[in-house]
């Protein structure tokens, strides 16, 4: 842990991150749970698959439960808010086509792929990417960065917050109220 004052944040709530991030890859293993695997039993594969797919989002259900049920809010002000439905782009192309389209047909280019996939799931735990959901997508919410407002207070207004939300902008100096999902994702309560 940092100690007070030194200037570094470190996000909360590990597990739960690690969870998200599964979940936000969790169409990726039912692709591969319809085609197949030449190396696993059909039995043992699709039943893993299913449970990579299941588990990771029933978790994060819980997780907006959770928050919900203890009323786990937070006020934020919108001081700039930058639209990433590119990343919802991004993240289809640059993941789950390429991983879908990969030979699992041996030892070594499933284990490639696991590996990748690992460094992947790395990378999104480490860079707070874990709000990309597909399922939120779907679901018809957008994802926002929300940069606090400049106010002159050294204490406040360094952190980002990705919003979670069903509104399509968010205008500075607007103020919402959203459910804490990690310590930086925020679900807004009226969404």
């Amino acid at each position: 842990m940092a100690p007070a004052g030194s200037g570094t944040h470190s996000e909360g709530l590990k597990a739960a991150r690690l969870l998200m991030v599964l979940s936000s890859i969790s169409p990726l293993f039912i692709l591969w749970a319809i085609r197949g695997n030449s190396l696993i039993c059909d039995g043992y594969f699709i039943a893993f698959c299913a449970l990579m797919a299941v588990v990771p989002n029933a978790f994060l259900w819980l997780r907006i439960s959770t928050a919900k049920k203890h009323a786990d809010k937070r006020e934020l002000i919108v001081g700039m808010a930058d639209d990433h439905r590119d990343h919802i782009l991004v993240y289809l192309f640059a993941m789950l086509l390429p991983f879908y389209s990969e030979d699992l047909g041996s030892w070594r280019y499933l284990g490639a792929s696991v590996a990748a996939l690992a460094f992947i799931v790395f990378l999104f735990w480490h860079l707070n990417l874990h709000y990309m959901n597909l399922l939120f997508a779907a679901l018809g919410y957008r994802v926002f960065t929300v940069y606090p407002p400049a106010d002159g207070n050294a204490l406040t207004g360094k952190t980002r917050h990705a919003v979670i939300t069903r509104r399509v902008s968010l205008g500075s100096g607007e103020r919402l109220v959203a459910y804490r999902l990690s310590d930086t994702v925020y679900l807004e309560a009226d969404a």
